[in-house]
């Protein structure tokens, strides 16, 4: 079914001015929880405890770069077990951090769900802030850091609680359905969360005629696409997806027929034509794992490219390459930091985080 609507900041007179988004929230230091630094030097010492980590990687970071970022590997892997913490990282995070210091990887429902089952004390959260926000929300007894809070997205910033309000205003009576790519201030205005992976079952599960999808317009096309239900959308759009082009994807088949394309649905619907697969990043991830395709375009994120192709090395990846500016202020140097120093900690009032809890738990329980 076709969209029914996109709606935006400028269709709305009475939108309060000055209002993108709220600012990410990292509370300071704590008093007297830094660590010493510990030596990075590369050693033979050094070479050998992270040799079986290198064997992860080694098809997507060349030797020459490992002596660089095994010393500081090594001791993101130590202190995190003296802390007691527990590494979160998103399938966008770069090979060294996906595949050598995180314990738990994945896409935003994966993690997600994988935030309600940590028993550490401490999470650190490898991507950009909504997620750390939703591990919070779903944690709030826990300290959760991330490494880097102006580590923002585009999607978070297109929306405020007060927009969503205005929706409802205007749709009385609508369900609301906020991807997951939303800040708290959001989530705790709409009735569910989704994520791509889970999107089309999320809306119909409301069992609404009409239903208001907001932020992403493309992943609310794809949606509309795959439902009879009424999506009324909003006009934000993931910098990253937004920026492929079907045409690209046309010239990578005109140069090999064979090439099997697959597509994020954050995609413009152009591109999405042009694809063999569209699904979430785990969904695509686990369509790799289960073809195995000789040449490979994956229309998304660069670094899961690599991430793949560090699992899967006979895969050869054509890559029209988008970096997340955003996911990529997350390094492996200023996680180093974050478990030193216990910086930068998330914080939601209390208030607003039971708001927006509920929502992203109707999303969990949905699925199980």
């Amino acid at each position: 079914m076709p969209i029914a609507g996109i709606y935006g900041p400028d269709d709305f007179a009475n939108r309060p001015q000055g209002q993108v988004t709220a600012s990410p929230r990292a509370a300071p230091a704590r008093t007297g929880a830094a660590l010493p630094t510990p030596s990075l030097a590369w050693t033979p010492e050094v070479a050998r405890a992270t040799a079986p980590l290198y064997e992860r990687v080694k098809h997507v970071i060349p030797p020459i770069e490992w002596p660089l970022m095994a010393p500081t590997i090594l001791a993101i892997n130590e202190l995190k077990r003296a802390r007691g913490a527990v590494i979160l990282a998103h399938n966008y995070q770069s090979p060294e951090i996906f595949h050598c210091v995180a314990d738990i990887g994945g896409d935003s429902l994966q993690l997600a769900v994988e935030a309600t089952k940590v028993k550490a004390g401490i999470i650190v959260q490898c991507g950009v802030h909504f997620m750390a926000e939703t591990s919070k929300l779903l944690n709030p007894d826990k300290m959760v850091l991330i490494p880097d809070a102006r580590a923002g997205c585009s999607l978070a910033a297109s929306i405020t609680g007060a927009d969503v309000r205005l929706l409802r205003e205007r749709f009385p009576g609508v369900p609301v359905v906020a991807y997951v790519n939303t800040s708290a201030e959001v989530k705790a205005e709409v009735d569910i969360c989704c994520t791509s992976s889970n999107a089309v079952q999320v809306v119909e599960s409301l069992g609404a005629r009409s239903v208001i999808f907001l932020p992403d317009r493309y992943l609310a096309t794809y949606v509309a696409s795959k439902t009879d239900v009424r999506i009324i959308a909003w006009k934000g759009a993931c910098e990253v997806h937004e920026r492929f082009k079907g045409e690209e994807l046309r010239a990578f088949r005109e140069a090999d027929p064979s090439v099997q394309i697959i597509a994020h649905p954050e995609c413009p619907p152009d591109v999405l034509a042009e694809a063999d697969f569209t699904g979430s990043t785990a969904h695509m991830i686990n369509w790799v794992r289960e073809r195995r395709p000789r040449r490979l375009v994956m229309i998304t994120e660069c670094s899961m490219a690599d991430n793949v192709r560090a699992e899967l090395p006979d895969v050869e990846m054509l890559r029209p390459c988008n970096l997340c500016p955003h996911m990529k202020r997350i390094t492996l140097a200023n996680i180093l930091d974050s478990l030193l120093t216990l910086r930068e900690e998330v914080t939601i009032d209390p208030a607003l985080a039971e708001r927006a809890r509920r929502s992203v738990e109707r999303m969990i329980n949905l699925k199980n």
